[in-house]
Formats: structure tokens, sequence, C-alpha cells
């Protein structure tokens, strides 16, 4: 018995591929949306330098409405991506604003 093992560098860097984070599907739609409503309704995210989180789940809620609609699913999963969406345009507000 060898006390080599081979190493095959295909698998191993399909493997590594595979370990990175997924895209979530619909994200980045969600996150246009989220920016679209909130211009739309005049819904500032950011209120005296502080987030709206008020606003930031009501612009989540609608936006779950329009992905569940699009991509299917449970509305947990709906609101899982909409609200990561949300916060994502939030901070991106916030980073807007400073600058």
């Amino acid at each position: 018995m060898s006390n080599r093992r081979p190493l095959n560098w295909n698998a191993a860097l399909r493997d590594l591929n595979g370990d990175r984070l997924a895209v979530i599907p619909g994200l980045v739609t969600a996150r246009n949306r989220v920016s679209a409503f909130a211009g739309f309704r005049k819904t500032p995210l950011l209120v005296a330098g502080q987030f709206n989180r008020s606003a930031i789940m009501a612009l989540a809620a609608d936006a779950a409405r329009d992905h569940q609609g699009r991509y299917g699913g449970t509305w947990a999963a709906a609101m899982s991506v909409c609200l990561k969406a949300a916060w994502q345009a939030a901070k991106i507000a916030r980073t807007a604003g400073a600058h």
C-alpha cells in the first residue's frame, strides 16, 4: 500500500466552486423593486440619518407579494429575500447620502 494519495485537480476545483455562495434567485430584482417602490411612494428609507424600519418592512412586504407571484414559493421565503433586499437598498441609500 502506498503512502501517497492521488489528487484529482478537476474534482478539487469543482468542489471549491461549489462552496461559493450562490446568488439567491430574485434578490437583485427584489432590491430594484424596493428602490422603485420607495421612489414612487416617496417613502424615505432613512430619516435623520437613522433607518426607517417601518418603511423598510412595508416596502419589503410589498416586494414580497410581487416576488411570490413571480417566483412562487412560500411567503416566508419571499419575505426573507425581500427583507435582505430592502436592507441592502437602505444601506446603499445611507452610503449615497453620506457622499
